[in-house]
C-alpha cells in the first residue's frame, strides 16, 4: 500500500506542474516561432549586403530549431533561406540540393505557398547550371500555384525568372519584356534589392539586344545601368555595384571604346576575384555548420535510443529480480549466475553492433564531405578561367602594339598577376586530381642537371627582386641521365625554391643535390632546399603541408598565398615512393630535404625533353586564311579576334552553336574555333552536326573547362584539336598551323 501511495502521489505531483506550467509553455512555442523568423530576415538581409558569415549564422541557429519536433514545419521555410544563401555564394549544386529539399518538406506538410517558392527558386538554381528546359518547367509549375492561389504578388518572382531564362537563351526580347514587368511590381512591393538586382540583369539583356528589335537599346541599357547602381551604392548591395562594371564593359564594347571596357572590365575582375575569397570562407563555413547539424540530429537520435533502452533494461530488470527471488527457492546459485552472465554478453554484442553502425555512417559523411569538396574546387578553378583568359588576352594584345615604357612596365606586371592567378588556379586543379588518385608518374628518360638549372635559373630573378643570394650545389658524381618524371621533379623544386624565395628576404638560399646511395641500375638522390628566412614555429609544422594551410594569419597577410604549394610536394613525393621533412626554427630560417630513387639511364643518346622542343611557327600559312569564331561571350569574341587579325587572318563571329552550323553550311572557312559552353546546343552537339555535312574543315575547340579526362569524346565528336583558355600565343598559334597544314596535306 505504501508503495502504491507513493506512486500515485509522484504522478499527482507530475500533473500538477503540467497544468500550472502549460501557459507558459504556449509562449515558448511563440517566442520560438518568432526567433526561427527573426533569423531568417537576418540572414536575407546579410546576403544583400555581401555579409555570409552572418547569413551562414543565422540560418544555422535557424535550423537547429527546426529539427524539434514541434516545429518541422518550418523546415521548408529555412531550407530556401539556405539554398538562396548558396545560390548568392555561386555553389549551384549545393544550392539545388537545398531547394529539391525544400520541396519535398513542403509537399509532406502540404504547404502550396513554400511549394510554389521552391519551384520558383529551384527554376532559378538550373539556370546558372545550364538545364534551361527544368527551369522553364519549375516556372510554370510555381505560376501554377500563385494563380490558384490568387497571388499575384508572387508571381513577380515568376516573371523575374523566366527573364532570366530568356536572357540566358539569347531570347532578349522576352527577357527585357519580363523583366521590366517584374521591376515595376518589385518597386511597387518596396522590394528595393530584388528591383536593384532586375535592374541590373533588365541593362544585361539592353546591352545585348540589336538595335532592330529595339530601339536605341545601349540608351536604354546606360540608363537602366545607371539606375541599379545608383539603388545598390545608396543602400549597400556590393555584389550588385560590381555588376555594374561588367555591363558598363559590354555597353563600351558596342559603342567601341575599347579603353574604357578594358578600364570597366579591370575593375570587376578585382572586385569580383575579392567577392569569391569571401565566398570561399562562408562557403566553408557553411560546410562546417551543416556538419554540426548533423552531430545534433545523431545526438538526438542516439539519446531517444538510449532512454528507450534505459526504460527497456528497467522494466526487464524488476520483471528479472522478482523471478530471481522466485528461482532462489528451487534453483542454485550457479544457475543465477549463468543467466546474469548471458545477458551481459548479449548486450555487449548489442553496444559492438551499434557501434559499428555509427562508424560506418560516419565513413559516408565523410566521403560525401570529400566528394562535395572536389566537385566545388573543380566547378570554381573551370569558372575562373573564363575572365582570366580576358587578362591574359587583353595583355597580350596591349604588349604588342608598341606601349610607352611607362605603359609597358604597368602591362608586365599585369602579365605576372594573371600568370600568378593562372598557376594558381593550376595548383588548385593539381591538388584536387592528387586527392582524386587521377595523377600519374611519367618513366621517361631526361637530362638531371639541365632540368634542375632551368629550375634555378627560372627563379633566380626572383630572388635577386628580394635581395636574396641563391646557391646550387649539385654533386658531380651524378648520373648525366636517370629515368622518371622530369615534370613532377621541376613542380616539387618550384614550389619549395618559391616558398623559400617567397619567406625571405636579404638572405641566402640553399638548393643542394647529392648521392646517398648508387649501384649500377639505380641511384637514390638527395634533395635539400635550406634558407635564412622567418622559419616555421613547432606547433605549425605539424599542419604546414595540409591544404590551404599557413605559418599564420601574420604571414598570410604580409606575403600573400594559399598554402597549396607544400600540400601538392607533400602529394607528388607520396605518389613517387618518398616524404618530405622538415626541420625549422622562428627567425632563423628553415630546411626541407627529400630522396628519390631513380633508374639510371645508360645510352650515347642524348634525351631530349619534351620541353625543349621548338616549334617553327609558320606566319604565311595564317594569312588571309578564313576563321570562323563560336563564342557567346562578347569580350571573348572581341580579344580572339584581335589577336588572330594581327596574324592578317579573315575574321567571323558566331554568338551560338545554331549560328555557327548555319555559317559553315553558307561560308567556306578554312578553320573553326568552336567554344563548349553556349546557350542553346553546346559546342560538341555544333560540331557533330557540321560533321554530317562537312568532314574536311578544321575544327579546334577553344574552351575553358578541362577535358584532359575526356579526349575520346572530343575526338569522336569530330574536333581535330583542342586548346584550352587562357592560352600561350605560342600554343595557339602552334595548334592552328598544325591542323592547317595537315589540312593542305590531305587535300593535295
Amino acid at each position: 500500500m505504501l508503495l502504491l501511495f507513493s506512486k500515485y502521489k509522484f504522478f499527482g505531483l507530475l500533473l500538477f506542474c503540467a497544468l500550472f506550467s502549460t501557459p507558459s509553455f504556449g509562449y515558448q512555442i511563440k517566442d520560438t516561432i518568432l526567433t526561427i523568423k527573426q533569423l531568417q530576415y537576418n540572414a536575407a538581409k546579410a546576403i544583400e549586403k555581401d555579409d555570409f558569415l552572418e547569413a551562414v549564422k543565422s540560418l544555422n541557429d535557424a535550423h537547429k530549431l527546426t529539427m524539434l519536433p514541434k516545429y518541422k514545419s518550418y523546415n521548408p521555410d529555412v531550407e530556401l533561406s539556405i539554398a538562396n544563401l548558396y545560390y548568392n555564394l555561386e555553389y549551384f549544386e549545393k544550392a539545388a540540393e537545398q531547394a529539391k529539399a525544400a520541396v519535398n518538406n513542403a509537399e509532406i506538410f502540404k504547404n502550396s505557398l513554400k511549394l510554389a517558392d521552391a519551384y520558383n527558386l529551384y527554376g532559378i538554381i538550373l539556370i546558372s547550371t545550364g538545364k534551361y528546359a527544368d527551369a522553364e518547367l519549375y516556372f510554370d509549375r510555381a505560376d501554377y500555384i500563385y494563380k490558384d492561389l490568387n497571388d499575384e504578388n508572387n508571381r513577380t518572382n515568376v516573371n523575374y525568372g523566366r527573364g532570366l531564362l530568356a536572357l540566358r537563351l539569347g531570347k532578349y526580347k522576352i527577357s527585357v519584356e519580363n523583366l521590366t514587368a517584374a521591376a515595376k511590381d518589385f518597386k511597387e512591393q518596396q522590394l528595393v534589392y530584388h528591383e536593384a538586382l532586375t535592374y541590373t540583369n533588365l541593362a544585361d539583356a539592353f546591352s545585348l539586344i540589336n538595335s532592330e528589335i529595339y530601339p536605341n537599346p545601349i540608351l536604354e541599357a546606360r540608363r537602366i545601368s545607371a539606375l541599379a547602381k545608383e539603388i545598390a551604392e545608396a543602400n549597400g548591395f556590393p555584389k550588385l555595384v560590381i555588376e555594374n562594371n561588367r555591363i558598363n564593359s559590354q555597353i563600351f564594347i558596342a559603342e567601341k571604346k575599347d579603353s574604357l571596357a578594358e578600364r570597366e572590365l579591370k575593375f570587376y575582375l578585382k572586385k569580383k576575384d575579392s567577392l569569391r575569397q569571401t565566398h570561399l570562407v562562408a562557403i566553408e563555413k557553411g560546410i562546417q555548420a551543416e556538419s554540426s547539424i548533423g552531430d545534433l540530429q545523431q545526438t538526438i537520435a542516439s539519446q531517444k535510443d538510449d532512454i528507450s533502452k534505459k526504460e527497456k533494461s528497467l522494466f526487464f530488470g524488476k520483471l528479472t529480480g522478482w523471478l530471481s527471488i522466485a528461482l532462489i527457492l528451487i534453483l542454485s546459485l550457479l544457475t543465477l549466475s549463468l543467466y546474469k552472465n548471458n545477458n551481459l554478453r548479449a548486450k555487449a554484442n548489442l553496444l559492438l553492433q551499434d557501434k559499428n553502425t555509427e562508424l560506418q555512417a560516419a565513413k559516408e559523411k565523410a566521403e560525401k564531405a570529400s566528394q562535395a569538396k572536389a566537385q566545388f574546387l573543380s566547378t570554381i578553378t573551370h569558372e575562373l578561367r573564363t575572365p582570366m583568359y580576358t587578362v591574359t588576352g587583353l595583355t597580350h594584345l596591349l604588349l604588342e602594339e608598341d606601349p610607352k615604357p611607362e605603359q609597358k612596365e604597368h602591362l608586365n606586371s599585369l602579365k605576372f598577376s594573371g600568370e600568378y592567378l593562372l598557376s594558381l588556379i593550376n595548383n588548385i586543379l593539381d591538388l584536387n586530381k592528387l586527392e582524386a588518385n587521377k595523377v600519374e608518374i611519367e618513366k621517361i628518360p631526361f637530362h638531371l642537371k639541365k632540368r634542375i638549372d632551368s629550375v634555378v635559373v627560372a627563379l633566380r630573378k626572383s630572388a635577386e627582386y628580394k635581395n636574396n643570394n641563391l646557391h646550387f650545389e649539385y654533386d658531380s658524381n651524378l648520373p648525366e641521365q636517370v629515368v622518371g618524371d622530369s615534370l613532377k621533379l621541376s613542380q616539387i623544386l618550384i614550389n619549395l625554391l618559391s616558398n623559400s624565395i617567397k619567406f625571405t628576404e636579404n638572405g641566402d638560399i640553399w638548393l643542394r643535390v647529392k648521392t646517398t646511395e648508387e649501384s649500377d641500375e639505380n641511384v637514390v638522390i638527395h634533395f635539400e632546399i635550406e634558407d635564412t628566412g622567418d622559419g616555421i614555429s613547432k606547433k605549425k609544422q605539424n599542419t604546414v603541408f595540409d591544404s590551404f594551410s599557413q605559418g599564420s594569419l601574420q604571414i598570410n597577410r604580409k606575403h600573400g598565398g594559399t598554402g597549396l604549394g607544400l600540400s601538392i610536394v607533400k602529394n607528388l613525393l607520396e605518389l613517387m615512393g618518398s616524404k618530405i621533412n622538415l626541420e625549422s626554427k622562428l627567425g632563423k630560417g628553415s630546411k626541407f630535404w627529400f630522396d628519390i630513387s631513380y633508374s639510371i639511364f645508360k645510352t650515347d643518346i642524348k634525351a631530349t625533353d619534351v620541353k625543349e622542343v621548338q616549334v617553327i611557327l609558320d606566319d604565311d600559312i595564317l594569312e588571309n586564311k578564313a576563321i570562323l569564331i563560336v563564342e557567346d561571350n562578347k569580350i571573348n569574341q572581341l580579344i580572339t579576334k584581335k589577336i588572330l587579325e594581327k596574324k592578317k587572318m579573315r575574321c567571323a563571329v558566331a554568338d551560338n552553336g545554331l549560328e555557327a552550323i548555319k555559317r559553315v553550311k553558307e561560308d567556306e572557312f578554312d578553320v573553326v574555333l568552336m567554344d563548349i559552353h553556349m546557350p542553346g546546343i553546346s559546342g560538341i552537339e555544333a560540331t557533330k552536326k557540321i560533321r554530317e555535312f562537312n568532314k574536311s574543315i578544321p575544327i579546334i575547340a577553344l574552351t575553358a573547362i578541362t577535358i584532359e579526362d575526356n579526349l575520346e569524346e572530343f575526338y569522336t565528336a569530330g574536333f581535330n584539336e583542342f586548346i584550352p583558355k587562357p592560352f600561350k600565343a605560342e600554343d595557339f598559334f602552334e595548334k592552328i598551323n598544325t591542323v592547317l597544314r595537315n589540312n593542305d596535306f590531305l587535300m593535295q
